[in-house]
C-alpha cells in the first residue's frame, strides 16, 4: 500500500524528484503516489505558477537557476563561504557549556559547531545529519542521538514523521539552527516542506534557538516557510552584514553575534 502525502508533502517531493533527476513524467508520477493524472498535471501546473518548474510534452523540467529555490547538495555548499563557516562554527560553539543537551541541524555551518567541542566532555546531542553525528561520534564522550526518517541524499540528512516524532518527548537547552534563507518580511525558509516542518518540530523542542548562516543568506525567500524572526533566540552571521539588517535585528530584541571576517 502506497504512502498517503498531503498535497503540499507531494509537491515538495516532485521537486525533489527533479533537483535529482532534472525531469520528471506524469505517468511516473502517477504509479509513485498513487493519484490521478489530473492530480498531478494540477501540481505541475501550481508548481509552474510558482516559477519552480516548466512544463513540457509528458512531464516537467527544473528550472535551473543560482536564486532562491536551489537545494543545493551538500558538496556543492562545502565549497561556499568556507571561511564565514569556519568562524561562525568556532564562535557557536563557544556558547556551548559542559551538561548541556542540544541539537544541531544539519548543515555545512552547523558542521563546523561540531568539528569544534574539543573543549568539552559531557555533552547529549540530537541530530539528524549522518555526517554531523559521526564526526560527533569520534570524540569517545558525547552521548549522540540520531534522529530517524526518511534520507535526504542531497543532505546527507532525515526528515519526516518519525524524525519530528522523536522530538516531541525531547527538552533541549539549546537549538543550533541552519538556515538557507532569511528575509526581514518572511523569516526562515528553506526549498524543502519536509525540512521546515522538521526545523519547526526543532524549534518546539528547545529553550534556546540559534540561526546560524553567513551573511550571504539574508534577503532571500526560498520555498517552504519555517518561522517568523520571533521564534529566534540568537543569530550568529559575519562581519558583511548590512547596517539596515543589524539594526532592524538588534531592534527585535534578537541578540546579534557577528564574527569578523577581518580576524
Amino acid at each position: 500500500m502506497k504512502r498517503k502525502y498531503s498535497i503540499e508533502e507531494r509537491r515538495s517531493r516532485i521537486l525533489n524528484m527533479l533537483h535529482t533527476e532534472g525531469k520528471v513524467y506524469v505517468d511516473k508520477l502517477v504509479e509513485t503516489f498513487g493519484v490521478s493524472e489530473v492530480s498531478i498535471r494540477k501540481d505541475l501546473a501550481v508548481l509552474e505558477e510558482r516559477q519552480l518548474v516548466v512544463r513540457v510534452k509528458g512531464g516537467a523540467i527544473i528550472i535551473h537557476q543560482s536564486g532562491d529555490f536551489d537545494d543545493l547538495s551538500i558538496s556543492h555548499k562545502q565549497s561556499l563561504h568556507v571561511k564565514e563557516k569556519q568562524l561562525i562554527g568556532r564562535y557557536a560553539a563557544s556558547l556551548i557549556k559542559e551538561g548541556e543537551r542540544i541539537i544541531i541541524d544539519s548543515g555545512t555551518t552547523t558542521m563546523e559547531i561540531a568539528k569544534n567541542l574539543d573543549r568539552l566532555n559531557n555533552l547529549t546531542v540530537i541530530t539528524n545529519a549522518l555526517d554531523i553525528a559521526i564526526t560527533l561520534n569520534n570524540y569517545n564522550r558525547f552521548t549522540v542521538i540520531v534522529l530517524g526518517g526518511t534520507m535526504r541524499s542531497v543532505s546527507h540528512s532525515t526528515v519526516g514523521m518519525i524524525s519530528e516524532s522523536a522530538l516531541k518527548n525531547i527538552f533541549c537547552d539549546k537549538l543550533f539552527l541552519g538556515v538557507d534563507s532569511i528575509s526581514i518580511k518572511d523569516g526562515l525558509s528553506t526549498p524543502s516542506l519536509e525540512e521546515a516542518s522538521l526545523n519547526q518540530a526543532m524549534i518546539g523542542a528547545a529553550r534556546e534557538v540559534i540561526a546560524v548562516f553567513d551573511s550571504s543568506k539574508f534577503g532571500r525567500r526560498t520555498f517552504a516557510h519555517i518561522a517568523s524572526l520571533d521564534k529566534i533566540t540568537s543569530i550568529i552571521t559575519d562581519s558583511n552584514i548590512s547596517p539596515e539588517l543589524k539594526e532592524y535585528i538588534e531592534k527585535s530584541h534578537i541578540t546579534l553575534h557577528i564574527v569578523n571576517l577581518d580576524n
